[in-house]
C-alpha cells in the first residue's frame, strides 16, 4: 500500500516538472518584445455607413448586391415615386395658375393706376374752374371723392398683387417640397466602399429611417485593442504601429493611433480572461494607413482577429518581424 501510494506521487511530480519545463520552454521560445512596443489583441473593424429612406414609403428597386463594391454617389435604391410624381404635376399646375394670376392683377394695378392719373389731372382742371366760378363747389367735391376712390382702388389692386406674388412663391415652394422628396427618393452611397447588408427587398414599405443597405468604408478600416493605465498613459494620437492578422502572420499592416480614450473602463468581456476584465483598461484605435487600404480595397475583410503593435518610443527599431510590410503599389 505504502509503495503504491508512493509511485503515485512520482508520478504526480514528475508531471508537475514536465509541464513547468515546458511552460519555462515556450517562455524561452516567444519573443521578447523590445521596451518601446506594446501590444493588445483585437479584431479588424470598418465604420459602417447605413443607407436609408428619409420618407416612408415603398422600395422600388435595389441596385447593389451584399459583396458589391460602390462608388460615391452611386445609385444604390430607389423608392416608388407614382404618387409623388402626380403632386408634382400638380404643384407645377398650381404655380402656373399663381403666375397668371399675378398677370392678371398686374394689369388691373396698370388700369388703376390709369384711372388714378386721370382723376387727378380733372381733379387739377377742377380746381381751376372752381377758383373762377365756372363750376359749382360741389362739382369740384365730386372730383376730389373721385381722386381718393382711384387712390384707394389702386391700392386694393396693389395688395392684390402682392397676395399674388406671395401665392407664386408659395406655389414654388410646394413643388420644390415635392421634388425634393423625389430626389430623397433616389438612394446614393455618400462613400466608395463594400456592400455588407442588404436589408430591405424591393417591394418592401420602409418607415421614415428604414434601412436598406450598410456599407463598409474602406477608407476608415481600423483595430481597438485596450491597454492598461501604465502603457496607455504613454501612447500619443499618431503613434506609429503595425497589426499582424491571425490570417497572415508574416505581413504587418502599417497603422497608426487614431484616438486613445479620455477615460478608463472595464475590459469588454471578449478580450481576455476574467482576472484581465476585472483591470481598467483604456480603449486604443490603430487606424490603418488609408492609402494602403485603396490599392488593397478588394481584399480588406473585416471581423479577422490579430495584434496591434504600438510603438511608445519614435527611437525604438521595430522587430524584423515587424518590418514586413505590404506596398501601396502591389496588387
Amino acid at each position: 500500500m505504502g509503495n503504491r501510494r508512493s509511485k503515485t506521487w512520482w508520478l504526480i511530480g514528475a508531471l508537475l516538472l514536465t509541464a513547468i519545463a515546458a511552460m519555462a520552454w515556450l517562455v524561452c521560445k516567444k519573443p521578447q518584445m523590445p521596451q518601446g512596443l506594446v501590444q493588445g489583441n483585437g479584431r479588424i473593424e470598418a465604420t459602417e455607413v447605413d443607407i436609408a429612406t428619409k420618407f416612408a414609403g415603398r422600395l422600388a428597386e435595389v441596385l447593389a448586391r451584399e459583396g458589391e463594391m460602390v462608388e460615391a454617389t452611386q445609385i444604390v435604391a430607389m423608392m416608388d415615386t407614382t404618387e409623388l410624381n402626380a403632386q408634382f404635376r400638380k404643384a407645377e399646375a398650381d404655380v402656373r395658375r399663381a403666375q397668371q394670376e399675378e398677370k392678371h392683377t398686374a394689369a388691373i394695378v396698370a388700369q388703376r393706376k390709369s384711372e388714378l392719373s386721370f382723376a387727378e389731372k380733372h381733379l387739377g382742371r377742377s380746381r381751376v374752374l372752381c377758383e373762377k366760378d365756372d363750376i359749382a363747389l360741389e362739382q369740384f367735391q365730386q372730383d376730389e371723392t373721385a381722386v381718393k376712390t382711384a387712390k384707394a382702388a389702386l391700392a386694393a389692386s396693389e395688395a392684390s398683387l402682392a397676395e399674388a406674388k406671395a401665392a407664386i412663391e408659395a406655389a414654388v415652394a410646394t413643388a420644390d417640397e415635392i421634388k425634393a422628396e423625389m430626389d430623397d427618393s433616389v438612394l446614393q452611397s455618400h462613400i466608395s466602399g463594400r456592400v455588407l447588408y442588404r436589408l430591405s427587398e424591393p417591394g418592401e414599405v420602409l418607415p421614415a429611417g428604414g434601412k436598406v443597405l450598410t456599407i463598409l468604408d474602406l477608407t476608415d478600416v481600423y483595430m481597438t485593442i485596450f491597454l492598461p493605465t501604465k502603457q496607455a498613459g504613454k501612447v500619443d494620437l499618431g503613434a506609429e504601429a503595425r497589426i499582424v492578422l491571425d490570417a497572415l502572420p508574416d505581413i504587418a499592416i502599417p497603422a497608426k493611433v487614431s484616438f486613445v480614450a479620455p477615460r478608463a473602463q472595464f475590459t469588454p468581456k471578449a478580450v481576455e480572461t476574467q482576472t484581465e476584465r476585472e483591470k481598467l483598461m483604456f480603449r486604443i484605435k490603430v487606424k490603418i494607413d488609408p492609402e494602403l487600404l485603396k490599392a488593397h480595397a478588394d481584399k480588406v475583410k473585416t471581423g479577422l482577429p490579430g495584434v496591434a503593435y504600438i510603438r511608445l518610443d519614435p527611437n525604438t527599431q521595430w522587430p524584423e518581424e515587424l518590418q514586413r510590410t505590404p506596398r501601396k503599389d502591389q496588387q
